[in-house]
């Protein structure tokens, strides 16, 4: 089923996202990486920051959903993900590509405000569920990417292969002195 804004509206309330409004792709900046590079795979010659070890959580840890969302809130204010109203950008798929007839997911990006009150991982919206985690666990674990309105940043909560979740912001311009040779 294709999403509507109003699905997706309602989709997100329950994690403390008000959406504002759908972006026109071409007007989204996002930070630049080298070719052949996507944010998992970029360096910290590339401006990519990881969380600390203490926000890295097994997928099945008790814990899992406090370390998530403590480690993604600490690196989206540390490197800049929100403007002065909290407000940044999501990436929601509409529809996915069995739905589309296009073989490829409609995937925007969506302009959204982070309420007083939220919780990506309790809250178990499915607009933010790891489709990958479910080959690792049955319990709801999150995966999303956001950037800030002003493309100077992008942060991916992800769930990797060894089974964990955390999150990784690029953010180049920010990025360690390359080594001279």
């Amino acid at each position: 089923m294709t999403l509507t804004d109003a699905d997706v509206t309602t989709l997100l309330a329950p994690a403390g996202l008000l959406f504002v409004k759908r972006m026109n792709q071409e007007s989204v900046r996002l930070p630049p990486l080298p070719p052949g590079h996507s944010a998992a795979s970029a360096g910290p010659e590339h401006g990519r920051f990881d969380s600390r070890p203490d926000e890295i959580a097994d997928v099945d840890d008790a814990d899992m959903p406090d370390k998530v969302n403590a480690g993604w809130f600490r690196m989206a204010a540390e490197y800049g993900l929100f403007n002065e109203d909290r407000e940044f950008l999501l990436s929601v798929c509409y529809a996915r590509y069995w739905e589309t007839g296009t073989g490829d997911d409609d995937i925007a990006w969506i302009h959204v405000r982070l309420l007083e009150e939220w919780d990506f991982v309790a809250s178990q919206v499915d607009l933010l569920r790891s489709s990958m985690a479910g080959l690792l666990t049955e319990r709801f674990v999150p995966e999303f990417m956001m950037a800030s309105l002003d493309g100077r940043m992008k942060l991916n909560t992800t769930v990797w292969g060894n089974g964990t979740v955390s999150t990784i912001v690029i953010r180049p311009h920010d990025a360690y002195p390359q080594p001279s040779g």
